[in-house]
């Protein structure tokens, strides 16, 4: 069945912006009798209608993994279990007071027509950070940045990032089953220190597969501690063989920082072309 791209009658689609700490939480999509971002917002917002609502986003992060910038789409009727016409500041009101405080909702928006969160997105962007060199973090930044303990070579790892760039079969570097293309777009993937000398990562690609960024964020550790040379993480892609587990860094340094979308007179057809795609797979 082809994806909803408007709502349908009776209902109104709504665009959610917001952010979640990912720590205590099993990740993005609901599972039974664990806690995800999913369920605990879906409840949230079911709590406020007569009906049972389904949360679309753009992309579905693993457990520990962190959001400033998520968006996802939500069919509601026309009106609240009170009778009542949706008001954009009272319902991000209502959410944020109903909600546990490690997810917090920055927007809300009537979505404009035939937008999709998934499917009409053109980009995804996360950053990973790393300390290195058994540098101390202060506590209230464990959250958020992986620690390693050998001093990693800058220069090294981006080089090394730059032979992955492009469109690729990431096989190597997702864990995926079996099932759905493996194929994505990586458009940037770059390093940096910043003035904190913290390693950040920026990694932006049309969509991701399971684990993928925190499997070539371990490639490029590799690299730079000087096990391998850069043009090593090459070989890997080619040769399409997963490696080893030891290569996904830990989940806490990753946090998706933003979505981007077409025009709105785009969302059709950026959508019905990633569908099409879905189904070729």
């Amino acid at each position: 069945m082809e994806p909803t791209l408007n709502p349908g009658s009776g209902f109104l689609r709504f665009r959610i912006d917001f952010s979640y700490d990912g720590t205590n939480f099993n990740g993005w999509a609901r599972q039974p009798e664990l806690r995800t971002v999913q369920a605990s917002m879906e409840e949230a917002i079911s709590g406020l209608t007569r009906n049972e609502v389904e949360l679309v986003v753009a992309g579905r992060t693993d457990a520990g993994v962190h959001a400033i910038a998520q968006v996802a789409h939500v069919d509601l009727p026309e009106r609240d279990k009170y009778g009542k016409e949706w008001r954009c500041d009272d319902l991000i009101y209502r959410l944020n007071r109903m909600l546990d405080e490690d997810i917090r909702i920055n927007s809300i928006a009537l979505a404009p027509d035939f937008f999709h969160a998934r499917f009409s997105a053109l980009r995804r962007n996360y950053i990973y950070k790393i300390a290195d060199g058994r540098r101390q973090l202060e506590p209230l930044k464990r959250f958020d940045i992986a620690p390693w303990y050998r001093d990693l070579n800058l220069e090294a790892m981006n080089n090394a990032a730059k032979l992955v760039l492009g469109e690729h079969d990431f096989a190597a570097f997702c864990k995926t089953g079996g099932i759905g293309t493996t194929i994505r777009r990586l458009e940037r993937f770059e390093w940096q220190r910043s003035a904190e000398q913290i390693l950040v990562a920026e990694v932006v690609a049309d969509a991701f597969c399971y684990s993928m960024v925190r499997n070539l964020v371990g490639a490029c550790v590799r690299v730079g501690e000087g096990r391998f040379e850069p043009n090593w993480i090459r070989d890997v892609l080619e040769n399409r063989e997963r490696v080893s587990e030891s290569l996904v860094f830990p989940a806490r340094g990753l946090t998706l920082v933003g979505v981007e979308y077409p025009q709105n007179s785009e969302l059709e057809s950026r959508a019905r072309v990633t569908i099409r795609r879905r189904d070729e797979e």
